[in-house]
């Protein structure tokens, strides 16, 4: 496989990542206020989740561009 197509395959990846922290955040927003102590953590993990499929996603769009 090429370095795009590894890449383009993590970012599938990170993608289906992010979309499920996106809906464990949901959920717990549906759910308050029970839970409410893991709020921060939740929201940590969604936040991880978008800024590495960010990063990632620029290194493909600078793979692109070489």
């Amino acid at each position: 496989m090429s370095d795009r197509e590894i890449l383009i395959a993590e970012l599938k990846k990170l993608s289906s990542r992010a979309l499920q922290a996106k809906m464990d955040l949901h959920d717990l927003s549906e759910e308050l206020p029970v839970n409410w102590t893991s709020i921060m953590a939740v929201a940590e993990r969604a936040h991880d989740a978008y800024a590495e499929l960010e990063r990632r996603s620029q290194d493909l769009k600078a793979l692109e561009k070489a």
